[in-house]
């Protein structure tokens, strides 16, 4: 009996006590097998020191007087550079960390908090999925906790971090949220290996079906990192570009730094080589572009050829879509696509103007590339542009080729101010192809010998007449060709002009894009 008030503290600290070790010593030794850190700890490592406020610890299955507390999750809310969080972390130690009823109803409150008060809901996966004892009761949780999604969805930044091996349901809802984060161990499945052989007869390793990378490669996983520590150091950085929510505004970080051009800017002057044919590293443009030279990458595994990731411009949070010429000259292809189309709606849902910085020879031909659905994922990428209402500034820095010239940040799709550089190229293909298109009869009628010079002369007039910023600027299609030195202050006069843009979209229950 606990009758009095020593009696009942002495009480609450012992059930305290037992919440933080709920599988107590043999869950310890579980996790030092493991070497991984406990929940809590790994809610520590994203949040500001001293700043998590646990909720539910003291929660576990009712009418079972063994039942260890907390189900397998830890749930609360904390800050990430003083900015409320709220965070959810399984428990390995507890069923595995599987969803059971209470732990169910425990993360359900933690999204509707979040939504509540409008922070952002990070949550810290390590589960074996449902939990199979409990059978519906775990199944009707996920689907709850799921359909809580929606009303996060948009409103508030989510964030997924993936550690140890997820399968089942416990990867159905990170793959939900707007970023996914993993460590170079984790693994994400649908079903594991043996399940597959068992039911199908294919023979796959868990590298090779849920490797961290291999997934990143899928283009499923965000950001490898390389360990916990790193992951959750990536993820507090991201939130640093984000809104709490999509009715506030990003930090703005010191704002006004450099306001004439520098000697990085100059560089630009040089950085384009003069010859066509001849790569240059598109990161090296984007580093002379932004504030302090910073860039936080999404998605850097998956189709290269497409960089996307976060800068600040006067201290303002923006995301920038840029073509790699280093990787298939940085041609346009499906993944790119897929990956171009959701990091747009996720700047335009949170209201992060974008940059889009071109130099791609269009959409990367291919029987492979049809068969994958190039159409139809290219068509969301365009929807993706069209659908933004976001500031929009796009600087054409070389080739702006056929469907890539539309794709990436055109006028006519809806940009806000186009601007070129004078290195740009603009037409709907290349020299080569025009000339091999357009003059096939006029090099046939050549002698062999003189065909080749020819060729050449029809390039250079093509590329001197046609394939030029001129025609573009001419025609109102380009607002300025600038030099390239000028062209971090040029974005930064931009987005001040387009602050306060305002876009009012006709009344509908939803878009319909190509799926």
């Amino acid at each position: 009996m606990t009758d009095t008030t020593a009696d009942k503290l002495a009480d609450l600290r012992k059930r305290l006590a037992q919440a933080q070790e709920p599988s107590g010593d043999a869950g310890i030794a579980k996790r030092a097998a493991k070497g991984i850190p406990s929940p809590r700890e790994r809610i520590d490592m994203l949040l500001d020191p001293g700043s998590f406020t646990e909720i539910g610890a003291l929660v576990r299955q009712p009418g079972a007087p063994d039942a260890p507390y907390g189900d397998g999750v830890v749930t609360g809310h904390g800050t990430v550079d003083g900015r409320p969080v709220a965070v959810i972390s399984h428990d390995q130690t507890v069923y595995g960390g599987s969803v059971g009823e209470m732990f169910g109803r425990k993360v359900a409150a933690t999204m509707d908090f979040a939504a509540d008060i409008g922070c952002p809901f990070v949550a810290i996966n390590d589960s074996g999925g449902a939990r199979v004892q409990d059978a519906v009761t775990s199944i009707a949780w996920y689907a709850a906790m799921s359909r809580r999604q929606l009303r996060l969805s948009g409103v508030v930044p989510q964030v997924s971090i993936m550690l140890g091996k997820c399968a089942a349901g416990a990867v159905y809802a990170p793959i939900n949220t707007d970023v996914l984060v993993a460590t170079e161990d984790a693994y994400m499945f649908v079903t594991g290996p043996d399940v597959i052989k068992e039911t199908t007869g294919e023979e796959v390793t868990l590298e090779e079906l849920g490797g961290a990378h291999n997934q990143a490669l899928n283009g499923n996983i965000h950001h490898v990192a390389p360990d916990e520590k790193a992951a959750f150091a990536w993820a507090r950085e991201y939130l640093s570009f984000m809104p709490s929510s999509c009715t506030e505004q990003a930090p703005v970080i010191n704002p006004g730094i450099e306001p004439a051009v520098t000697e990085h800017d100059l560089e630009l002057d040089v950085i384009i080589p003069d010859s066509d044919r001849m790569g240059y590293d598109m990161y090296d443009v984007l580093l002379r572009l932004f504030d302090d030279g910073a860039f936080h990458e999404m998605s850097e595994i998956t189709a290269q050829n497409i960089i996307t990731g976060f800068a600040r411009v006067d201290g303002r949070s923006v995301g920038v879509v840029a073509n790699q010429p280093m990787v298939h000259s940085g041609a346009i292809d499906a993944r790119a696509s897929d990956k171009a189309a959701h990091f747009i709606r996720l700047c335009d849902a949170f209201g992060l103007p974008l940059i889009f910085v071109v130099d791609t020879p269009g959409v990367l031909p291919g029987v492979e590339e049809e068969k994958i659905g190039v159409i139809k994922r290219g068509g969301r990428f365009f929807y993706a542009v069209v659908e933004a209402t976001v500031p929009i500034v796009t600087v054409i820095v070389r080739k702006a080729y056929g469907g890539g010239y539309a794709v990436m940040g055109c006028k006519q799709l809806g940009a806000d101010i186009n601007l070129a550089w004078p290195t740009a190229r603009i037409a709907v293909m290349g020299g080569e192809a025009a000339v091999g298109l357009m003059g096939r009869r006029q090099l046939a009628a050549l002698p062999e010998e003189e065909r080749p010079a020819m060729r050449q002369q029809m390039v250079d007039f093509y590329n001197a007449t046609v394939a030029t910023p001129w025609t573009a600027a001419e025609r109102g299609y380009i607002d300025a060709v600038i030099d390239p030195s000028e062209t971090r202050l040029e974005i930064r006069k931009a987005l001040r002009l387009l602050r306060d843009k305002s876009v009012q979209n006709t009344p509908r229950k939803h878009h319909l894009m190509p799926l």
